[in-house]
């Protein structure tokens, strides 16, 4: 057992470990992170080696269950369509993630004023903007104010990263269609800012950062709470979340190098992620809390989304020189973001351009997927290298993010039988794409080819439809009524009032865009609420 009882222990040091570590440790806290993982040293990213794609699809890739590292934990996904991606270690998934930076639109926020669907989010687009201003700078964001898709007031603080070519061709082609479209917004720096150093494109940024330019919360981020004092436990596999006779949160049990130990903390925040965040608060059930700590709504593991996106892919006869990075997104596209009801679904996709920089072998998977791809066409044998050259280089593949709508049958459990290497139990996930999801995506798609062929693409087709993205969401939801939530507006859990919530578990809805900047702007929101509200906060003295 640690003497030492944290003013503050965060479980999780990944995109919202990090945001409330930096916020809490500068205004005098004295926090503690738990991580599973360890440190990443950027010496030892796939991307500096000749065979980071191979490298990628193994002990890098962004699945635990290929991975298959001694930090991470087995995910049962017998029961769901859902490929799962996460990433263990100081930073979380922010080491391998493409750094599409995207902030939720005001509809977002109201889907089921404006819709019928879903429920209404307890906050609003302007509550959540100043915390999106916030974290921006705070992670380096690149893009070009003045979007006509957000409300004024969206600009962030580091020019935009080249569109490369890729994105400018389409552009011209979205002009001709009269579509939305916008340079892309990053989380990878394109000057020196902060930590952070300035991009030099190398084009491997889902293979983690070399450079460090990439906002990933081990680089922005963690340096900054060490220097005010906070403390990263790594190798630490939390097992339960304890309680004190007051039923106040009073630390952690946790496993490292096999051995169990306890952190006591006067304050806990879980920031582990839509699946694993469900997975600890089901194991830490108690007598207390017999169906898992904090879930007397029974809605915990529950309504998991998690952007079930499809892709479409474009064939050029220019050199597109899509070996220039960065990957992030080159453009975006709001066009079709909000509801239509003539489409025969509601809610909407964004739409954006992942340059296909450093990934060859990628590229040549999209020639055997799809439909009226160029599978059946001479590409083996001697066809191999001139299909090759005509091919690689000069491909744009539009992803089409949409807008999941949570359904409780979707969700996360325990599993019976399946456990991790301190013998906790696996997550068991559960998941089915819904028919508006389907709808909406195979729409979008459709759209998608009308760009191509805009933009001047000799051929085009649909690779996946309804493809599962890493976007873990939705089974800690946040709301007013205790009886039809988990956590407030503040990410509190309502059955424990010093133990909150402070990842993408609480999303009430997926949003139509990736989750990474509301995340990154709610956690911000509450580790402000905690500074502010410190002396009324109720806390653990056990």
């Amino acid at each position: 057992m640690s003497t030492d009882v944290a003013d503050v222990l965060i479980i999780g040091a990944g995109a919202s470990g990090g945001v409330a570590a930096k916020h809490l440790a500068e205004n005098g806290f004295g926090v503690v992170v738990l991580e599973q993982g360890d440190w990443v040293n950027q010496s030892d990213l796939p991307g500096l080696r000749p065979e980071y794609e191979l490298l990628g699809a193994g002990p890098w890739h962004p699945n635990p269950n290929v991975r298959q590292r001694p930090e991470d934990y087995p995910i049962n996904l017998e029961d769901s369509s859902a490929v799962i991606g996460m990433f263990n270690g100081v930073g979380g998934s922010t080491v391998l993630y493409a750094s599409c930076w995207c902030r939720a639109k005001p509809s977002d926020f109201r889907v089921r004023t404006l819709d019928g669907v879903a429920d209404d989010w307890p906050l609003t687009y302007e509550e959540l903007e100043p915390f999106y201003r916030q974290v921006e700078f705070e992670l380096g964001i690149s893009g070009k104010g003045g979007n006509p898709a957000y409300p004024p007031g969206y600009d962030p603080p580091l020019p935009s990263l080249p569109i490369n070519m890729s994105g400018r061709v389409m552009a011209e082609g979205m002009n001709r269609l009269g579509w939305h479209w916008w340079p892309g917004y990053n989380s990878i720096a394109s000057q020196d800012h902060r930590h952070q150093k300035r991009c030099e494109r190398y084009g491997v940024c889902m293979y983690g950062c070399p450079q460090g330019a990439k906002g990933s919360t081990d680089v922005a981020l963690f340096p900054d709470a060490l220097a005010h004092g906070a403390r990263v436990v790594t190798g630490a596999r939390v097992a339960r979340i304890t309680l004190d006779e007051n039923g106040l949160a009073n630390g952690a049990v946790y496993f490292q190098d096999g051995q169990e130990k306890f952190q006591p903390a006067k304050l806990v925040l879980i920031g582990a992620n839509g699946i694993g965040t469900p997975r600890l608060l089901l194991m830490s059930a108690s007598s207390q809390h017999p169906d898992g700590l904090a879930n007397s709504s029974g809605l915990v593991g529950k309504r998991f989304m998690t952007h079930p996106f499809g892709t479409s892919v474009g064939l050029y006869e220019d050199d597109l020189e899509d070996w220039v990075g960065p990957t992030g997104e080159a453009i975006e596209s709001m066009q079709f973001y909000e509801t239509d009801a003539s489409r025969g679904f509601v809610r909407g996709s964004k739409w954006h351009i992942i340059p296909n920089a450093g990934r060859p072998l990628g590229m040549i998977n999209r020639f055997t997927l799809g439909e009226g791809g160029v599978a059946d066409e001479p590409f083996w044998g001697e066809s191999f290298t001139e299909r090759m050259k005509s091919s690689v280089g000069h491909m744009i593949e539009w992803m089409i993010m949409p807008d999941d709508l949570p359904e409780e049958h979707n969700r996360i459990t325990l599993d019976d039988s399946m456990t991790d290497s301190d013998g906790l139990p696996a997550a068991k996930v559960a998941y089915v794409t819904g028919e508006n999801t389907r709808r909406l995506v195979d729409w979008n798609l459709q759209r998608s080819l009308e760009a191509h062929e805009a933009a001047g693409a000799t051929k085009a087709w649909i690779t996946n439809r309804n493809n599962p993205s890493w976007h873990n969401m939705g089974t800690a939801k946040m709301g007013d009524d205790p009886a039809t939530s988990v956590v407030n507006r503040w990410g509190r859990t309502h059955d424990v009032p010093n133990l909150y919530v402070i990842d993408g578990s609480q999303f009430p809805t997926a949003t139509g865009v990736n989750p990474t900047a509301t995340i990154c702007a709610l956690a911000k929101r509450t580790a402000t609420y905690l500074v502010e509200n410190r002396r009324e906060q109720e806390v653990s003295t056990a």
